[in-house]
């Protein structure tokens, strides 16, 4: 590929600081924004990218950053991969549109078939495509109320699931995706998850038979159509579940009927190590989403499950006018084929390896943080007061502020608000990854 593209792999691999981060060219953007957007779309960094590729965001100032999120863990395979931008400007000179649900195309059928594939078990399965994470699991949760004629839906603490009603309901914390925008999907209820860094580091047999009682006591097996949970929780801290949590879940919910729902909007596609993070224990889940990482970028998602279960509504009942676009179809197949060509799967572990070591020495060195958890390349950091489990969420913002202003992008999550998560997209180079990591050990030192 060549290096002359604006965008892409072929943007040199460097930090550059020519302003401050953000420039008066992405100020000047602000103020634009603030007078044609709502208030209440956000910005976290408000530097406004001009092209991005690799392990970097270059912005309208001529500043480039390091990406250690990943447009929150979408580009997974690298923002413009040559596959992907191939594979979608061919499609483009063929159509863009249709409808799958009035004139149908190969590309949807060939998605499909690569994700009945892909997904955890052997089983015969089913697949229908949507647009985005939000917009999936509410169809999901339609697909097992269907399927099992119940209407109970169960969530989890500090889960995640979209900003639609329905999702919202499902949604753990109230500030700002829910807050206000009340009253929500009835039917809807919540259990303890297994979160070993506060609950005592309960082992998650343990952890399950509570949020088992929970469920049988609050909800009952017998109304319950779906149990819906993150295998890794994303917006709610990147809490890694102790091992036999989820293989407890999913038995129980098979043993009663239960449809298990895996959320792997944020950990799917080659985000931990393994295509989907329920693998790492061995779950197979009845139905599993995705969405974000699926597509390099464009807009798609995903429910794959048991034929038997994703055939139970009726013919036209799922689908939507955009639902599995033929665009973004051609990126998902290029991402697919980008992840096994360049073995992404072990580059998510490198990626892994190198971000536990650096920041498990931090945490060493500095008693503000907490823990160092994650899989593969989602890896994350609980800040809290020294000596202590009180969450600290000032620092955490203001490590995000000081990392930003020195080019580095990262994200902050958790429901205490103290979480520092990175999701560097997996094409990364080595030097970045590690002067990423050096710019935040600085940070630490400095904030003291």
């Amino acid at each position: 590929m060549s290096n002359t593209r604006p965008g892409g792999p072929g943007l040199p691999q460097v930090r550059r600081l020519a302003t401050a981060v953000p420039g008066p060219a992405s100020d000047a953007w602000a103020a634009r924004k603030d007078a044609a957007v709502p208030r209440g779309v956000g910005t976290t960094l408000p530097a406004y990218v001009s092209a991005a590729g690799g392990g970097v965001l270059t912005d309208v100032d001529g500043n480039s950053l390091i990406d250690f999120g990943s447009g929150i863990a979408v580009t997974t395979v690298g923002n413009s991969a040559p596959r992907v931008v191939e594979a979608v400007r061919e499609q483009l000179e063929l159509f863009t549109h249709t409808c799958f649900m009035v004139t149908p195309y190969d590309g949807y059928v060939q998605v499909a078939e690569a994700l009945n594939a892909l997904t955890p078990g052997e089983h015969d399965k089913r697949t229908a495509l949507f647009n985005t994470g939000a917009e999936a699991v509410e169809n999901a949760v339609k697909i097992a109320r269907a399927h099992t004629r119940r209407q109970a839906v169960v969530a989890f603490e500090h889960g995640y699931h979209g900003r639609t009603n329905l999702t919202m309901a499902l949604t753990a914390k109230s500030m700002p995706y829910k807050s206000g925008f009340g009253p929500f999907a009835p039917e809807v209820y919540r259990a303890p998850l297994s979160y070993p860094f506060r609950d005592g580091g309960l082992d998650g047999a343990t952890a399950a038979a509570h949020a088992i009682d929970v469920i049988e006591k609050q909800v009952g097996a017998e109304n319950l159509a779906a149990l819906v949970i993150e295998p890794i929780q994303g917006e709610g801290g990147f809490i890694v579940p102790a091992p036999g949590f989820l293989p407890a879940l999913a038995e129980w919910s098979r043993a009663h009927g239960v449809v298990f729902v895996a959320d792997e909007v944020q950990s799917g596609f080659a985000r931990t190590g393994r295509m989907f993070a329920c693998e790492h224990e061995g779950v197979v889940p009845d139905l599993i989403v995705t969405a974000k990482g699926i597509a390099g970028g464009l807009p798609l998602a995903a429910v794959t499950g048991r034929a038997e279960i994703m055939d139970a509504p009726h013919v036209g009942g799922l689908g939507g006018t955009y639902g599995g676009n033929p665009l973004a179809c051609a990126a998902a197949l290029a991402v697919i084929e980008t992840i096994e060509e360049e073995r992404l799967l072990d580059r998510a572990l490198e990626i892994g390896k190198t971000m536990t070591e650096r920041l498990t020495s931090l945490k060493e060195r500095d008693g503000r943080v907490g823990e160092v958890r994650g899989r593969g390349a989602m890896i994350a950091v609980e800040l809290v007061r020294e000596g202590s489990l009180e969450p600290d969420a000032q620092l955490a913002k203001n490590v995000a502020a000081a990392a930003h202003a020195q080019g580095l992008v990262v994200l902050t999550c958790g429901t205490y608000g103290n979480v520092l998560r990175f999701l560097p997209p997996l094409s990364i180079p080595d030097a970045l990854l590690h002067e990423g990591l050096d710019i935040l050990d600085a940070v630490f030192a400095k904030l003291r």
